[in-house]
């Protein structure tokens, strides 16, 4: 049974008060709270066993190591990737982008053409600006409609057999838009391109299974998924994280190191250069245990209810305009409230203790195209309560009165 007042006890921080009213967190898409059950891990590893990994012959040196291997075998088995070398440890999503993105630069040359949707973040837009003035390739992108869909019969004429690469979010985090992968994948594996899913919004709400989208390339960051912050994983198929070279250089990454010459380690070492964060890797697969126990088919349930409620009620608010209504989305809320600033919205309502995001949502193409400043932003999870909701719009309304 799924009972959200226990679930809420888990979270010490849903417990305090801000600006003397108590909390209501609705900015999950920028960062999800930490249950004790991941605090606890982060505890005991620096209480108990903090040491370097891979490396050391000594015993905590060796349960330090065992414990964050088991974390990354718990990471491929939760994304269902075929083997644990697949699963690269990052300090999150943008790292792995960033990753993928540095090794195709000697991939790519003037003639080829990547391909990125209009619903991205920031961190999935840039790094491939940078790809494309280093080696020549062309950026093309998917537009969007009024709905904050992908228009998909663009996506299709846009590939050619000059297509190498193709990225997009698996959801908007501005708008909450559940995108269609399955068919950017099929299409794009019929001209001969990878592709890489940014999943960082998607994978609080969903399970991916990476075998079965036969994506080549998924990121997320545990921050979003309960985990702690500057850890996240990136997953490659096994081909083509074999073609691309070293990210950076250093320990952890070598076979042999002389003057002469430098031999890499097999993968997924090859890619983590360093000493890594190791306790945060150890805690996201502490974080990727409490979500899997309270399942991930129980989360999706009745986080649709919240988006529904919260849809419902907000829309009985003069003026009140949402960004994103595509009839697949996620437990996002992106909408503005007439002529009213977002900020000046944002920063009244947490005067009355409730978090959200106002902004561009590291999402500026998509204002671009609304033709608006930013939007605010209300972001549910699983520990959120339909009364917080009301609070909501309780506070929204007292906050048009005041800046009427």
């Amino acid at each position: 049974m799924f009972n959200v007042e226990k679930i809420r006890q888990d979270f010490p921080i849903l417990s305090r008060k801000v600006n003397g009213q108590p909390l209501v967190y609705f900015d999950n898409a920028a960062t999800s709270q930490t249950p004790q059950q991941v605090i606890d891990v982060i505890v005991d590893y620096y209480s108990n066993y903090n040491a370097n990994i891979h490396r050391g012959v000594h015993s905590l040196s060796q349960e330090a190591t065992d414990k964050y291997e088991a974390a990354r075998h718990k990471i491929q088995h939760h994304f269902n990737a075929e083997k644990a070398h697949e699963i690269i440890l990052t300090s999150g999503t943008t790292h792995g982008i960033n990753l993928v993105a540095s090794g195709f630069a000697s991939l790519l040359s003037a003639s080829d053409e990547v391909i990125v949707s209009a619903l991205e973040h920031h961190s999935n837009i840039v790094p491939w600006q940078m790809l494309c003035e280093k080696t020549g390739a062309v950026l093309k992108v998917i537009p969007m409609n009024d709905e904050g869909e992908l228009v998909k019969d663009i996506y299709n004429d846009l590939l050619s057999d000059k297509t190498k690469l193709v990225f997009v979010n698996h959801i908007s985090n501005a708008l909450g838009t559940i995108n269609p992968i399955e068919h950017i994948i099929k299409k794009a594996h019929q001209v001969g391109a990878a592709v890489l899913v940014d999943g960082a919004q998607a994978c609080p709400h969903i399970k991916p299974d990476v075998q079965a989208l036969d994506v080549d390339f998924y990121v997320a960051s545990a921050h979003k998924m309960c985990g702690p912050t500057g850890v996240g994983m990136l997953y490659g198929k096994e081909e083509w994280l074999n073609k691309l070279p070293p990210y950076q250089g250093g320990g952890e990454m070598i076979a042999e190191v002389t003057f002469e010459k430098t031999t890499y380690a097999d993968l997924p070492h090859k890619f983590e250069a360093g000493t890594p964060n190791i306790c945060g890797g150890i805690a996201f697969g502490a974080a990727i245990d409490y979500l899997n126990n309270i399942g991930f088919d129980a989360i999706a349930t009745y986080e649709n209810e919240l988006l529904d409620y919260a849809t419902k009620q907000l829309l009985t608010i003069e003026g009140l305009k949402i960004y994103g209504t595509s009839k697949h989305k996620t437990s996002v809320i992106s909408f503005n409230i007439g002529t009213i600033h977002p900020y000046d919205i944002g920063t009244i309502v947490d005067k009355l203790g409730i978090a959200v995001r106002t902004g561009h949502h590291c999402a500026q193409p998509i204002m671009d195209y609304y033709k608006i400043p930013g939007t605010i932003r209300a972001s549910f999870a699983f520990y959120n309560t339909k009364a917080e909701i009301d609070k909501l719009v309780n506070a929204l309304k007292k906050a048009i009165e005041m800046l009427s």
